[in-house]
């Protein structure tokens, strides 16, 4: 069970990933989760420095869209403005919302990386589908009741994976 819950990669911030890297490794498209892992989930809009980094992510080739678990508003609400298509109410792990993406960035699966901060949807999902993941570290503590909830699980995933080496 557990293996399935491994990212291809864990990092600090969506900042810290090697955009470069991933281009040379074929990557052509980004699967974004939004509340806390491209702003804080009570945070409406892009940060300007969120603005800069979407920008050159673009330039360099690569395809973003937004799929996360919340409502419509709030994902159109910050989506829209930025011109970033995406899927709301996706349900993930389930990979009806992680098809939808690829079909709309015209990727294949090992062409599409997802960026998320659970363990339990954005991981989970996108390994299910054979999409590589990369984990980052929510940008804030502020949660919902289920992220709360998902969290708890996820510690024990988190013992279980430094035990045997798969993080730092």
């Amino acid at each position: 069970m557990f293996r399935r819950l491994i990212p291809y990669s864990y990092v600090p911030s969506i900042y810290h990933i090697n955009v470069e890297e991933l281009r040379g490794h074929g990557v052509k498209g980004m699967i974004f989760d939004l509340d806390n892992t491209l702003v804080e989930s009570d945070r409406p809009d892009a940060t300007p420095e969120l603005l800069v980094w979407l920008k050159e992510i673009t330039e360099q080739g690569i395809q973003v869209i937004i799929v996360s678990n919340n409502n419509h508003v709030r994902v159109r609400k910050f989506a829209e403005p930025l011109d970033i298509p995406f899927i709301h109410a996706a349900r993930k792990p389930f990979s009806r919302a992680f098809v939808k993406a690829l079909s709309l960035l015209n990727t294949k699966r090992h062409e599409t990386v997802v960026v998320g901060d659970q363990l339990l949807t954005d991981v989970l999902g996108g390994n299910r589908m054979g999409l590589k993941t990369i984990l980052v570290v929510p940008v804030s503590k502020r949660e919902g009741f289920f992220t709360k909830v998902n969290r708890l699980i996820e510690r024990g995933a988190f013992r279980w994976m430094r035990k045997r080496g798969y993080l730092g």
